[in-house]
């Protein structure tokens, strides 16, 4: 299993935010549903809530007060090449890059959730996790 990383949003302080409007009328899973594949070119289905991450940020003077939903998604069409103009990079990742790369402990702990659902349902990672037995 793989990340789709998506490069070139607006950062701050080193750090790249994705902005996600939700529309009226729509759930958090039709929002997530839509905007992947607006901004990363792919088609998915949802498997599964992954929990969420309240946070604050300053942005141009202003406090922000976000919370990110995450979703287990999976790709069922689309190709990254039909990603948003707007971004300079989208790719898939393994995991053990992303982990490395991420920079804030609560992202890796949503990403090291799914790796988990993921081999408890014996999909390979390649990964060994904390708490599980490498083979």
């Amino acid at each position: 299993p793989n990340i789709a990383t998506i490069h070139g949003l607006e950062q701050s302080n080193g750090t790249s935010y994705l902005v996600m409007e939700l529309v009226s009328g729509e759930t958090l899973a039709e929002t997530a549903i839509r905007e992947t594949r607006e901004e990363s070119g792919l088609e998915v289905e949802i498997e599964e809530p992954l929990g969420a991450i309240t946070y604050f940020f300053v942005y141009r003077r202003t406090r922000f007060h976000k919370t990110v939903h995450f979703f287990l998604m999976r790709p069922i069409g689309g190709r990254l090449e039909d990603h948003d103009h707007e971004f300079d990079e989208v790719r898939w990742v393994q995991i053990e890059e992303a982990l490395q790369v991420m920079t804030h402990a609560t992202e890796r702990d949503i990403v090291l959730r799914a790796a988990e659902l993921l081999a408890a349902r014996g999909e390979a990672l390649g990964l060994a996790l904390p708490g599980a037995a490498a083979t």
